[in-house]
């Protein structure tokens, strides 16, 4: 896939005030570039949403995801690039785009000092909604906040205070969800909680681009994007993603005291991209199937260890770009792309 080429589609109708409804993409974006002090953040980012959908963004900290988020929802000008969100001109539309969406920071960006009550009805007044304080109600009713109504937003735990956030976000109904990093540092159920809740908007219609770093919320959407060094690597569902990576994945099952010796010989291994232990399984994986197929039958023989065929986590593909474009910097990226060279990491306007 070319980072610098839209994903390979049906070519987007063509977007505008008149047909925004009918528009299957709700994002069609080319080349997106940002620079910060000289450096360049996003090199040539492009990316294609559908109505409806969630769509992940994924990637380490400091590769772009939160400069291209600000870039969609008009908050940041591209310095170069073109294309549109929700049918409007990202260059010359961003007025109307911000209208249009919700954006939730990685930050609890409301006011700890009012209630959560309090919060959405200045929200509502900030929109210009119609009878703010009885939307503000109806609106922490559907997103479960109806006993916390009159709770100071600063004295609530990390998962109500993101619940918050979302209700504050949606409360004018928009087309498009931007949500960046928004369970960062919150418990595992609030996590599950706040993905059953973006699953129930996106049943309603409301497209969400949401970025993480966590590989069990990328798995729960309907397709992903990797970013690294503001360079988009590869894009697609999971699955997908986890076939075209190529890794073959192996599993070593026996004594502990030898797996762990086995294991410290195995990492220096160039058969071997991945080695973690997962349970009581030493977890291997590399690009080249024979080799590793080959080097594990050897050290399973010689060390008598049971081994089994494994399938490639999402995980083992983040590593294993991570590890790639390390690799590649200022050469090719690993679908065989120009990569990008390496920045010291997201800007702030």
């Amino acid at each position: 896939m070319s980072a610098a080429a839209p994903p390979s589609a049906a070519p987007a109708p063509a977007a505008g005030d008149g047909d925004r409804a009918a528009a299957d993409w709700v994002i069609d974006v080319r080349n997106l570039r940002k620079s910060f002090a000289g450096r360049e953040v996003v090199h040539g980012i492009a990316l294609r949403v559908r109505r409806g959908e969630i769509y992940g963004f994924l990637g380490p900290n400091g590769s772009g995801k939160t400069t291209t988020i600000r870039m969609l929802c008009g908050l940041l000008t591209p310095d170069a690039g073109e294309g549109h969100c929700l049918g409007y001109d990202i260059l010359r539309e961003s007025r109307s785009i911000k209208l249009h969406v919700g954006y939730m920071t990685q930050q609890f960006s409301l006011y700890g000092d009012l209630t959560v009550l309090e919060n959405l009805a200045f929200m509502a007044r900030v929109h210009g909604m119609p009878r703010p304080l009885a939307l503000a109600r109806r609106t922490a009713r559907d997103m479960g906040l109806a006993d916390r109504m009159d709770q100071l937003a600063g004295t609530l735990s990390g998962g109500w205070k993101q619940r918050l956030a979302l209700a504050a976000c949606t409360l004018h109904e928009p087309e498009l969800l931007l949500l960046d990093e928004p369970t960062a540092g919150v418990d595992p159920r609030a996590r599950r909680d706040f993905w059953d809740s973006i699953h129930a908007l996106a049943a309603r219609g409301i497209t969400v681009l949401v970025s993480t770093h966590y590989m069990d919320e990328a798995e729960r959407c309907h397709e992903l994007a990797y970013i690294h060094d503001g360079v988009i690597l590869a894009h697609g569902p999971v699955r997908d993603i986890v076939a075209r990576s190529g890794l073959a994945a192996w599993a070593l099952l026996g004594d502990q005291a030898t797996l762990n010796r086995v294991a410290s010989g195995l990492q220096r291994r160039a058969e071997v991209e991945i080695a973690t232990f997962r349970g009581e399984e030493l977890h291997l994986a590399g690009r080249d199937g024979a080799a590793l197929r080959g080097l594990v039958e050897d050290v399973c023989r010689d060390a008598g260890l049971a081994c089994r065929p494994a399938a490639p986590t999402l995980e083992d593909v983040f590593i294993h770009f991570m590890n790639a474009a390390g690799e590649h910097d200022g050469a090719a990226a690993p679908d065989g792309t120009s990569a990008a060279p390496e920045t010291a990491g997201e800007g702030t306007p």
